[in-house]
């Protein structure tokens, strides 16, 4: 048995997700194991960095497979570009060390909420942003996010009030970009917990538009009340950008074009996780 590491990009907007669910066929974890198992005759499982919501897309998704195959990387990644629907690709497949682990490996994630701050819907980017047609305060919005920056709990931030796992958390950067109607939230940190980054996004979003003082975050925060906290923007502004690995665990992205225009450019570096 071979351990391959897999670069997966996938448009999420007709999935429920990335983790294989019993009920359904319809999710990307689910989609590359069929198109495996077929491919080395044999039952597959492949191992995600992390799981992404219903309609949530990837530019760098991380996953690990162990195959009993002859099929050089380069085969297996030519046989799942033959296979996989058009709107799920693996950009880099490649032999693993057999300790390698995309979700326990990895150190960091990079994530993007993209919303179109304009009255003019955005024609065909529509299932790719989230629309918002008031004016939003961009500096309001740094001021705020810059108390999220640190290790804190992020409790009322997350969906699953429930949860008896830790809600701490790092988050090393918040950028607010602006690039003419559009405005980005790129999000870098050890970890997020459920619908986290939807949340602080929204949470964000009444902070620009003058609904909730940047001022009074660190109380929510402090409170750890889901109650507190803004809204669930909802799943299709949100795009995992990457995941970050340690230096000897790293491996280049693969020369998109694409890929690389929208991720920004090269990868930030890995961060020793100091979250859960």
């Amino acid at each position: 048995m071979v351990n391959f590491r897999l670069t997966i990009a996938y448009d999420g907007a007709r999935y429920s997700g990335w983790q294989r669910q019993g009920n359904t066929g319809r999710t990307i974890q689910g989609r590359i194991e069929q198109a495996l198992s077929e491919m080395a005759g044999h039952a597959v499982q492949i191992h995600g960095a992390g799981r992404t919501d219903a309609g949530v897309h990837a530019l760098a998704q991380v996953a690990h497979v162990r195959l009993n195959t002859s099929r050089t990387p380069a085969e297996i990644q030519a046989y799942l570009t033959r296979y996989l629907p058009s709107d799920i690709a693996v950009t880099s497949c490649e032999a693993a060390d057999e300790r390698f682990h995309a979700r326990l490996n990895a150190c960091g994630k990079h994530y993007r909420y993209r919303i179109w701050n304009s009255e003019i819907p955005s024609v065909f980017e529509r299932k790719y942003l989230f629309q918002y047609p008031a004016p939003l305060d961009d500096e309001r919005m740094r001021q705020g996010a810059a108390h999220f920056i640190g290790t804190h709990d992020f409790r009322a931030f997350c969906a699953n009030k429930r949860t008896k796992k830790s809600t701490v958390r790092t988050l090393h950067s918040i950028e607010i970009l602006r690039l003419g109607s559009e405005l980005r939230l790129e999000l870098h940190g050890t970890g997020f917990l459920q619908h986290m980054v939807r949340i602080l996004a929204g949470t964000l979003l009444e902070t620009g538009a003058g609904t909730r003082s940047p001022d009074s975050l660190p109380a929510v925060l402090a409170g750890r009340d889901r109650a507190a906290a803004g809204i669930t923007l909802p799943p299709q502004g949100l795009f995992l950008v990457s995941v970050d690995y340690a230096p000897a665990e790293a491996t280049p992205l693969p020369a998109d074009t694409a890929l690389q225009a929208m991720t920004h450019g090269p990868a930030k570096p890995c961060f020793p996780a100091s979250g859960p």
